[in-house]
């Protein structure tokens, strides 16, 4: 007797191996939309999915996993706020579209904390740096010497800026919000020290102007503070690079010059997360080998 032919519509699949017949377009588009090949009826030969099927088909929301409770569990529903739902939305895009990698270097802070405490013995009240005074600075100069990084994917080009406007990661009652240092490869530490002051105290009262938190092309967050050695950050889109800094702590490192061959530095651990499309990892190791000669050598900020 004659095989019969396949409904129009049909997706045919072929024996044990579960296979979907579909163009190669077809299955880029399918990939590119996040949408599941077996979802999608062909109208091809023999109901084989062509690209004309593809069109205009969305990839369904998931389903939130139902959560169960223990008998006796207490809670609280937290109502989210706009600013935690446009953290979320952000926090989620990045992770889903943007290629993370990721690099880590020591840095040997001696000098830095040297200088530091030299430069406030001399404010006479007037002013007082910290430490990630220097590290804005120090990173704004880097970005002027490695301007790759300094750059956003923009979809079919890439986006490099002539100025360096750091955001720096604030947390505050609502959320983490990222007030901008503009220009800042343009300032000194004194002046870097008053714009974060002055930023930091708006974020926290919620008296943050959009210009000063919207934009930016590179982003610092510190959880030194915290006593946090290491981690690495989300990017910020449309940013291509986020800078992790941790504390800064006693530890053993080479020193030939010693007896001993080794003495005891204070180190800060710092990761940066790079956006692949936009900065291979050679321009980032380039980047972190600048940044990390500014922070060991912080004389050269000031020339």
């Amino acid at each position: 007797s004659p095989t019969p032919t396949p409904p129009a519509g049909a997706v045919p699949v072929s024996g044990a191996a579960g296979r979907i017949f579909a163009s190669p377009l077809a299955r880029k588009m399918a990939a590119d939309k996040g949408v599941s090949l077996q979802s999608v009826q062909g109208s091809g030969a023999d109901g084989r999915i062509v690209s004309k099927d593809l069109e205009g088909v969305t990839a369904a929301p998931p389903t939130p996993t139902p959560v169960t409770l223990t008998p006796g569990t207490t809670y609280a529903d937290i109502e989210l706020t706009n600013m935690r739902k446009v953290i979320a939305a952000r926090l989620l895009e990045s992770k889903q579209t943007i290629p993370h990698y990721y690099l880590t270097t020591d840095v040997v802070m001696d000098e830095t904390l040297k200088l530091r405490q030299e430069l406030n013995a001399l404010a006479n009240g007037d002013y007082k740096l910290s430490v990630n005074d220097f590290v804005i600075k120090a990173s704004a100069l880097a970005m002027k010497k490695i301007p790759e990084a300094n750059s956003s994917w923009m979809g079919d080009f890439i986006r490099q800026y002539y100025n360096v406007d750091i955001s720096v990661a604030v947390s505050t009652a609502g959320g983490l919000i990222t007030p901008i240092v503009k220009s800042a490869d343009t300032k000194g530490l004194r002046s870097i020290s008053s714009d974060i002051q002055e930023l930091a105290e708006k974020a926290r009262s919620g008296k943050l102007q959009p210009h000063e938190f919207q934009g930016g092309t590179f982003t610092i967050s510190n959880l030194g503070m915290y006593g946090i050695k290491n981690f690495a950050a989300v990017i910020n889109p449309p940013q291509s690079c986020i800078l992790a800094v941790g504390t800064s702590e006693k530890r053993p490192i080479a020193d030939e010059k010693r007896a001993q061959c080794f003495r005891i530095a204070d180190v800060m651990t710092v990761t940066m997360s790079c956006d692949h499309r936009v900065v291979d990892g050679a321009v980032g190791a380039q980047w972190m080998a600048v940044f990390k000669s500014l922070m060991e050598k912080p004389s050269t900020m000031l020339l």
